[in-house]
């Protein structure tokens, strides 16, 4: 597992890990985060996801990441649609949320289908810019 601190302003605000990295012929792993409430819908999380994105393809040298989503998270689906996830399938009862099985919906991204890096395919389609 490898986790990376999410910092904004010199300010601890949440979390990137990669996670159940698998080396060889597969060379995939998962990616989750998490933002503080106070720096939700400013992008925060769109952003260092594209960075986890990008470290993940690049030096950790991956081929595949997927993520998981609950359904009803709008706001994480949208995170994930803005960096370039695309949906897969819906894994029905998939993890144990506040003692009930929730459903989750799946989604990848493999290496071909990032031009460049993640930051810059932000950056070029205008839904980022450096400050």
């Amino acid at each position: 597992m490898l986790p990376m601190v999410i910092e904004l302003d010199g300010r601890y605000c949440g979390q990137i890990t990669l996670g159940n990295i698998v080396r060889g012929a597969l060379r995939s792993a998962w990616i989750g985060y998490w933002v503080a409430s106070d720096v939700n819908g400013k992008g925060v999380a769109t952003a260092a996801l594209a960075l986890g994105l990008d470290h993940a393809f690049g030096p950790v040298g991956l081929h595949r990441v997927e993520a998981t989503v609950r359904p009803e998270n709008e706001a994480s689906r949208a995170v994930l649609r803005n960096v370039g996830f695309r949906d897969e399938g819906l894994l029905k009862r998939y993890l144990d949320v506040h003692g009930q099985w929730r459903d989750h919906n799946l989604v990848g991204m493999t290496i071909e289908e990032v031009p460049g890096t993640v930051s810059d395919m932000l950056i070029r389609t205008g839904r980022a810019h450096w400050a």
